[in-house]
């Protein structure tokens, strides 16, 4: 963060140009406003985003129709068992006319990525996201190489299919801002899906919207969106309690914690605030906080979940007054 709080204007433009991508998202995918708003505040907060349910309910369909809707470079990864690292952040070749190597990029050198079934790749593979998820740059024979601004990784991957598929290790997860699940539509959503598949809708047809650098702007501002101290602190004090829980044996890290942060300011600047209220935190922690918290064996065959033991936290932490918020 800065010390110059980001202004009214600012974030009515930001709330205008948030309310345009879902808008735009939503004349192809119905009925998942919630969903749509969390990646979209992962996107602004430059975070990456884990959509993770059963097949068929439009988690490559909204992956698509959000990178479809901004006027970058696009990329999409289909992760299958034979992909390769290099495959994925590039290689040097040998060029015969200049008599030197060169660097082609891989398919991380794009504004909005689409990592598709990232749980069919092998570990191998699937660590060569890891410094690019992190830093913004691949690393090619001791060379950094920075990707395009803005950034961001949305991935899918199904929860129910385990034939051909490796589990994401802890560390690859915990570079997610948010962990979001789909759900089945609502009756009237799902016969508009049917409705816009007879008309030949698809998400190619789906047209952007705003451009990379307003939605860099848009990350700009997010960074100024006021985040009083009083409420760093009830982020601390809720991740580290996380640490002492007894059913987990892993808990937050700080980066949970910075991630919690970022996403709260997005969050404030979508709905045309200045600064972050403790109800943003109270609403994006199951989301971007359950993911990283690994329970006890134990624990899961009591029936504990890391989504309830949050909505405990998030009753018995003290919330700080609502009034120093905006100081």
């Amino acid at each position: 963060m800065t010390d110059e709080t980001a202004t009214a204007a600012e974030v009515a433009w930001f709330a205008e140009c948030f309310d345009r991508l879902i808008r735009n998202v939503e004349t192809f995918v119905r009925g998942k406003t919630d969903v749509l708003r969390l990646t979209l505040v992962c996107m602004a907060a430059e975070g990456h985003v884990l959509i993770d349910d059963v097949p068929g309910v439009g988690k490559t369909s909204i992956a698509k129709a959000v990178a479809n809707s901004i006027a970058g470079t696009m990329r999409r990864i289909q992760f299958t068992p034979d992909l390769l690292p290099t495959d994925v952040t590039g290689v040097q070749v040998w060029n015969d006319k200049t008599r030197e190597f060169e660097f082609s990029p891989g398919a991380v050198f794009g504004n909005v990525v689409l990592a598709d079934e990232v749980n069919r790749a092998s570990p191998k593979t699937q660590a060569a996201l890891l410094e690019v998820m992190e830093e913004r740059q691949v690393t090619v024979d001791g060379l950094p190489i920075l990707v395009p601004r803005p950034f961001i990784v949305i991935a899918t991957q199904n929860p129910v299919e385990h034939s051909g598929t490796y589990d994401l290790p802890e560390a690859q997860i915990d570079r997610f801002m948010a962990r979001l699940a789909v759900g089945y539509p609502q009756h009237e959503a799902e016969v508009e899906i049917l409705a816009n598949r007879a008309r030949g809708f698809t998400t190619d047809l789906v047209k952007p919207v705003l451009t990379s650098a307003d939605v860099q702007r848009m990350t700009e501002i997010t960074r100024r969106v006021h985040l009083a101290r009083p409420l760093l602190s009830y982020i601390v004090t809720l991740t580290g309690a996380t640490r002492r829980l007894p059913e987990l044996r892993l808990g937050v890290s700080p980066r949970g914690a910075l991630a919690l942060a970022g996403a709260a300011q997005a969050h404030a600047a979508a709905d045309s605030r200045t600064f972050v209220t403790p109800d943003d935190i109270k609403a994006l922690a199951p989301h971007v906080l359950a993911h990283r918290m690994l329970l006890r064996p134990e624990a899961e065959l009591a029936g504990a979940t890391a989504e309830g033991l949050l909505g405990s936290l998030t009753t018995s932490v003290p919330v700080p007054d609502q009034r120093l918020a905006s100081r």
